[in-house]
């Protein structure tokens, strides 16, 4: 079941990823005007805050996990295209109310990772969420580099029927997966919308591994929303053109991805406490160099390199969150968690874009780093290196065993 569920849950993510760039490049091409596709962006992502829990928590109850799955495709498939439609051609507050129809169903290609655990037998975990980092990672070049490249040869007009397209192809295949129903079925009890969507955070509040993950990589993703912005600048610092931070951003993603295929083979749940302080360190090193590289063949180097810090520390995000989550909440921990990271990562964007013109990409980089560093020692603080706690609330200490975890 897992090469369906990689093939279906990369080709939903590479059109997720796409999204952004065909919506763009969509908007420039019908309107002349790429700044209005900002404001539809925000709407695609203000509703994850709230969906994102709630599809975690419903596939952690539901008995037909692939029915609630394909529908929730299919409303993503259509909501895209009708999005990619109507983009640049219909009044655009009804371009964002259908954006926020995206961003209700949308938060689906990750709650797909909180399915692992039920047809993965334990002992290939780790390598299963070495191959799922993987799929983000592919999704992150292919989805940008595919809208890009049917724009180059199409028209800009034309890049949206990559990223429905692609959402098609997932659809298809998910039908193919057998998902089993959750081990352990929670007691019919009437939850409130608030507790649906604050159910996660609770979670990641009660354990110490949970919250200091949150905490961590909350700053490093805080600092990383304003990563693009700063490759751009760079390319123009070093005499390469703005043109060039694309070039940084595909090498990165490209040093992430060979670093999650690499932790899928050496990475164990038991490890991954020590992979998560690693990475943020050895990425918040990688980015601070890039503010003292002096041409583009160093900067491709430094960004692959930092590339092969943060695959590992995705995975191992991954396995932590599966090792400590309650067998009936790992799905809206996975979305709670992705949702506070998007978060983060949007506020870490937005205020890069106030002191951009101030710090230049020396002073970007550098900061960026700083988020590294401060989430790497936050980490260290609140996960208590070396003290054990027991079972994350609600977790059976026998579900935990069996995965090597104690």
């Amino acid at each position: 079941m897992l090469r369906p569920h990689l093939t279906a849950a990369t080709l939903l993510r590479v059109s997720a990823e796409g999204a952004a760039t065909a919506l763009v490049l969509t908007v420039q091409t019908r309107t002349g005007d790429a700044a209005s596709a900002g404001f539809v962006q925000t709407a695609m992502l203000l509703p994850y805050v709230v969906s994102g829990p709630v599809i975690g928590h419903a596939l952690d109850r539901t008995g037909r996990p692939r029915r609630l799955v394909v529908a929730l495709a299919c409303g993503y498939t259509v909501a895209i295209a009708g999005l990619m439609l109507s983009a640049g051609r219909s009044p655009l507050v009804l371009v964002l109310m259908v954006a926020a129809v995206v961003g209700c169903v949308e938060p689906v290609v990750v709650a797909l990772t909180s399915l692992l655990p039920r047809f993965v037998p334990p002992e290939r975990l780790s390598r299963a969420y070495g191959l799922e980092a993987s799929s983000y990672n592919i999704a992150a070049i292919a989805g940008p580099g595919l809208a890009a490249l049917v724009a180059a040869v199409a028209g800009g007009a034309h890049t949206g029927i990559v990223t429905v397209a692609t959402a098609a192809l997932g659809l298809l295949v998910l039908p193919l997966l057998r998902i089993p129903p959750p081990e352990v079925r929670p007691g019919r009890t009437r939850s409130g919308l608030g507790q649906v969507v604050a159910g996660g955070l609770l979670v990641l509040g009660a354990n110490r591994v949970l919250r200091a993950l949150t905490v961590s990589t909350m700053f490093a993703w805080f600092g990383y929303g304003g990563f693009a912005v700063a490759a751009v600048l760079l390319g123009q610092d070093i005499g390469a053109g703005p043109a060039a931070g694309g070039q940084l951003l595909a090498c990165f993603a490209l040093g992430s991805l060979v670093g999650a295929l690499a932790s899928s083979r050496w990475l164990t749940p038991g490890h991954s406490e020590r992979a998560v302080s690693a990475g943020l360190l050895g990425f918040g090193t990688a980015v601070a160099a890039l503010a003292a590289v002096p041409s583009l063949p160093w900067a491709w180097g430094v960004c692959v390199a930092a590339g092969l810090a943060e695959g590992p520390l995705f995975t191992a995000t991954l396995m932590l969150r599966q090792r400590e989550s309650p067998p009936d909440r790992l799905g809206q921990v996975n979305t709670t968690g992705g949702s506070l990271k998007i978060g983060a990562s949007a506020g870490g964007a937005a205020l890069t874009g106030v002191f951009a013109g101030r710090l230049g990409a020396e002073g970007l980089m550098l900061s960026i780093a700083a988020f590294q560093f401060a989430g790497a020692a936050m980490w260290l603080w609140l996960s208590g290196a070396g003290r054990k706690d027991g079972p994350a609330l609600g977790t059976r200490p026998e579900r935990r065993s069996s995965h090597g975890c104690g």
